[in-house]
């Protein structure tokens, strides 16, 4: 089994010391969705929520949350990203939305972190936005899908 990184030889909660990693340019990729009534969905198709356009501004928030991350999650170091860009589809089959975020940076630790925040933010904004209309709206399947660049390589969900 592989050591855990954040915990130090006394078992105390620390931030990895990345300083002697070589940087290297890292992409994750995560998604999950927001699962709706078919009635909700269409009010997000229609652009009709009251709150103005739901997928927009979650697209917002999803790229804001990749970039405050490590004010979020306590032991993540600040990175700088060179990219953020998430995808919000409507998905009739769920019913509900699909929602993928891309992430990207040159440095010495991944961004598996930032992705999943990105997606996870960009999931609360659209509940947020909707639940005036169905507050049973289930968020979930959050996860990484593709993460590549470092030492431990590519790895592909």
């Amino acid at each position: 089994m592989a050591k855990l990184t954040h915990f130090d030889a006394s078992g105390q909660a620390h931030m990895v010391d990345v300083s002697d990693k070589d940087e290297t340019a890292r992409t994750a990729i995560a998604e999950g969705v927001v699962r709706m009534s078919a009635e909700t969905l269409a009010i997000v198709e229609a652009g009709d929520a009251k709150k103005g356009d739901v997928l927009g501004i979650a697209r917002i928030a999803g790229i804001q949350g990749a970039k405050k991350t490590s004010d979020l999650v306590p032991l993540c170091h600040p990175l700088p990203l060179s990219k953020v860009a998430l995808d919000l589809d409507p998905d009739r089959a769920l019913p509900g939305i699909r929602i993928r975020a891309t992430v990207r940076t040159t440095g010495r630790t991944g961004v598996e972190m930032e992705a999943l925040t990105a997606v996870s933010t960009a999931a609360l904004t659209v509940y947020d936005m909707l639940k005036a209309v169905q507050k049973d709206m289930e968020i979930g399947e959050i996860r990484v899908t593709l993460k590549e660049g470092g030492k431990s390589g590519r790895y592909e969900r």
